[in-house]
């Protein structure tokens, strides 16, 4: 049977182990995952299998700057408690690991993955397999963004928890660590107002007219009504429209240029956001692993 990237892929996401462990266990058992499952537990390379399909929201958020200052990498790496996120083996891997995107060149993570481990014969993903085995928890290299430019970069980090750098055209590293926190309080849904998505916009148009239209006033005053609405949704989500947090009477807009400068850009990463956390009961967790 040909053992294709995808099936070595499945495998690689079921067992928690590297990929090469993984394509020789499936030539060994020709191309038979559960099989290989079974082979590689016997072998004890697949020691990460039950804890692949745990929830790794917790993790650590990692800004590095380039020694220039014109080119940015955040990275986040999970793991399924904050324990570990704080712990030097774990820190230090998310700490090189970003350090290694920041000196190359990577399409996405699964490049990154593949790639040796600083100046190692390992590969990333088999490091992060090994740790895995070591510290007892799901890990994954979950994302990763690279920001280069000819302007100015700024940074701010929240507990390494949430991470914003922006671009700007002109101004100071002070003005853009303003903006980067501004930024990390109140996670703007887009720099401007046509930036924003028209899905999103037309979507909290039609709320807005649902709920005037049960008002009962004039169609001509309802219209006014949603185009209120609108305008005021669309200064509180965009950037450049919201009031800068440490001072409200100012708006971010207002606040770049009297500065002289422009918001080119800004990324913003939350550790963990978009991951579905699965609420343990703790006591029925101490009891599982007393009966287990």
């Amino acid at each position: 049977m040909a053992i294709t990237a995808a099936l070595v892929k499945e495998l690689r996401e079921r067992s928690g182990a590297g990929m090469m462990e993984c394509k020789k266990a499936l030539v060994e058992t020709d191309g038979d995952i559960d099989a290989a499952i079974e082979h590689m537990r016997k072998t004890g390379l697949a020691k990460a299998d039950k804890k692949a399909s745990r929830t790794a929201a917790e993790g650590k958020l990692v800004i590095q700057f380039s020694d220039d200052g014109k080119k940015a990498v955040m990275l986040e790496v999970n793991c399924e408690t904050d324990f570990v996120a704080i712990g030097d083996d774990f820190g230090n891997f998310a700490d090189n690991v970003a350090s290694q995107i920041l000196n190359g060149d990577y399409a996405d993570v699964d490049a990154v993955l593949a790639s040796n481990y600083g100046d190692t014969s390992t590969s990333v993903d088999d490091t992060l397999k090994g740790l895995v085995a070591k510290i007892g928890e799901k890990m994954t290299v979950r994302r990763f963004k690279v920001i280069t430019t000819d302007g100015l970069l700024g940074q701010y980090i929240h507990g390494k928890k949430i991470g914003v750098v922006v671009e700007l055209d002109g101004g100071t590293e002070e003005l853009a660590k303003d903006v980067a926190m501004h930024v990390a309080a109140t996670n703007p849904s887009a720099l401007n107002e046509e930036a924003l998505s028209p899905e999103l916009v037309a979507k909290e148009r039609e709320i807005a007219m649902a709920e005037a239209a049960n008002s009962g006033k004039p169609e001509n005053i309802i219209e006014k009504i949603v185009d209120g609405k609108i305008k005021k949704f669309m200064k509180e989500n965009t950037l450049l429209g919201q009031s800068f947090v440490k001072d409200p009477d100012v708006t971010i807009e207002k606040l770049v240029k009297d500065a002289g400068a422009t918001i080119l850009s800004y990324e913003r990463i939350e550790v963990g956001a978009g991951i579905e956390k699965k609420v343990e009961n703790f006591a029925e967790e101490v009891m599982a692993q007393v009966n287990s």
